[in-house]
């Protein structure tokens, strides 16, 4: 996990380096940053005003978690590469570039990126048919910006995993505050999309969309199967030596954490008010799973002191986002301190199981929300858990169970009235026990008892929660 960011423009060394400190919370490791006018690389921060001056460069600010420490991007040859997120098949593709010939100079997954490019633009597919193939073979969360020295290309991961803002203006960063630090708008790059930044303007292409994955319809038995399979793989992909995984004590994230306790060593951390739904639950979950849990129970000051964060953190007087990162910020504090990096989330399993009560009129609102889903929720959530040295992972949203649940009628997911049926029933048959598969649970602003509190601190001063959201985002702001 990282901070990428750069653009074109002249004299961009101060520019840059006001993007790297509006951003080294996301890379607290190292920098790295490419001109045109030279390669600068360092673990010391204060170096940055040695940045070298040039009219084109990207950069990268450094969490590392796969691969050596000691490296730094970006990656320097014919193309310069920045990448932030995860390769999780980087071995198998990394095998299969050598057995071509190709040749790596580091243990990062990030180069599997560059050097799949290399070899696909060398195939003769072109620079948008290559990375529309790369994204398809790509199992992995990913933002990343390359450049030939002339023009700066951008893309993102199917699902929008990993947030990444270009600007009007040239310049793209993995977070709004960024840009907004050298006075530019930002502008999501959509889910896989491709973007060309040039002197000449801006230029965007979708190259790979999620309804791709649609296959023939799985019933029975065959769509039990494809999900209690593709989920086993994607959360045995995800999980570190040491996994924490976001926990409430619902299908979700019980299921999540059931599946990861088989590959590693499994902490469960959740956060909320004293009696509230979310942390009685969690206790119960945890207790019948026999896994270690870690809770932070907050009351109202807590929650004070940490909304101008969490606001800092997802960029927006949004009050549900607020309400939701609040809980979402205690949990990854507490794995943060730990030492925990890794953090597992059963983000995106109402939106392809039907989890909603609005699917059970509207069923055809599931695929619609599965693809809004980057910029409603997963940009949040990473912004959060990134802001506490933590790297959110997403085993639901791997391309393998989204292609499974896009496939797999709504019927299915909706059976007899029961949200999630078809995730309850394959739950159970991997062994979960009853109690937890079963579980109807409150959205995490009610579940934790987070939203109660807000209105009390707006009451207080006599607003609204949105108001009062957006006077503390003023506030954050100006002063940033």
């Amino acid at each position: 996990m990282c901070l990428i960011a750069g653009g074109i423009g002249s004299n961009l060394r101060e520019r840059f380096i006001r993007m790297i400190l509006a951003g080294k919370h996301r890379g607290p490791d190292s920098f790295g940053v490419w001109t045109d006018g030279g390669v600068l690389k360092s673990k010391d921060f204060s170096d940055v005003y040695r940045i070298p001056d040039g009219s084109i460069g990207i950069l990268q600010c450094r969490l590392a978690m796969t691969g050596s420490k000691a490296f730094t991007q970006p990656f320097v040859n014919e193309f310069s590469l920045v990448h932030n997120g995860e390769v999780y098949n980087h071995r198998e593709l990394r095998a299969f570039l050598e057995g071509r010939g190709l040749s790596f100079e580091s243990d990062v997954d990030s180069e599997v990126i560059l050097r799949l490019l290399e070899y696909l633009i060398g195939k003769g597919l072109g620079l948008r048919g290559a990375v529309r193939r790369a994204m398809g073979m790509l199992e992995g969360d990913y933002a990343v910006a390359f450049s030939d020295g002339k023009v700066i290309h951008l893309f993102r991961d199917p699902v929008g995993v990993r947030p990444l803002y270009y600007s009007p203006g040239g310049f793209f960063a993995s977070e709004k505050k960024v840009l907004w630090a050298i006075g530019e708008e930002a502008v999501p790059v959509k889910p896989g999309e491709l973007v060309t930044i040039s002197r000449k303007g801006i230029e965007a292409t979708r190259v790979f969309s999620l309804e791709e994955l649609r296959r023939r319809p799985l019933t029975g038995e065959r769509a039990l199967k494809s999900v209690s399979k593709t989920l086993d793989c994607t959360v045995r992909r995800r999980v570190g030596s040491r996994t924490g995984v976001l926990f409430s004590g619902g299908l979700d994230s019980s299921l999540v954490a059931f599946l990861a306790s088989k590959y590693s060593d499994v902490v469960l951390y959740t956060a909320g008010a004293e009696g509230s739904p979310d942390l009685e639950w969690a206790r119960k979950a945890a207790d019948k799973l026999g896994l270690p849990l870690r809770e932070y129970v907050f009351d109202i000051d807590d929650v004070e002191e940490a909304v101008p964060r969490v606001v800092f953190a997802i960029e927006e007087p949004n009050p549900m986002n607020l309400a939701i990162g609040v809980p979402l910020y205690f949990a990854t504090k507490l794995a943060g301190d730990d030492g925990v990096k890794v953090l597992l989330s059963g983000q995106g399993a109402d939106e392809l199981f039907g989890g909603y009560a609005k699917y059970l009129k509207q069923p055809e609102l599931m695929e619609k929300d599965i693809f809004e889903l980057a910029e409603r929720n997963l940009a949040r959530d990473d912004k959060i858990a990134m802001l506490n040295s933590v790297e959110g992972r997403f085993p639901f949203l791997g391309l393998p169970v989204i292609s499974a649940a896009l496939n797999i009628p709504p019927e299915l997911k909706l059976e007899g009235g029961i949200r999630k049926a078809i995730l309850r029933r394959t739950a159970l048959e991997l062994g979960l026990p009853r109690e937890l598969a079963m579980r109807e649970k409150k959205a995490a602003q009610y579940g934790s008892h987070s939203q109660k509190l807000l209105e009390r601190l707006a009451r207080r001063e006599g607003l609204t929660l949105r108001e009062y959201a957006e006077r503390v985002f003023r506030e954050v702001f100006e002063r940033a």
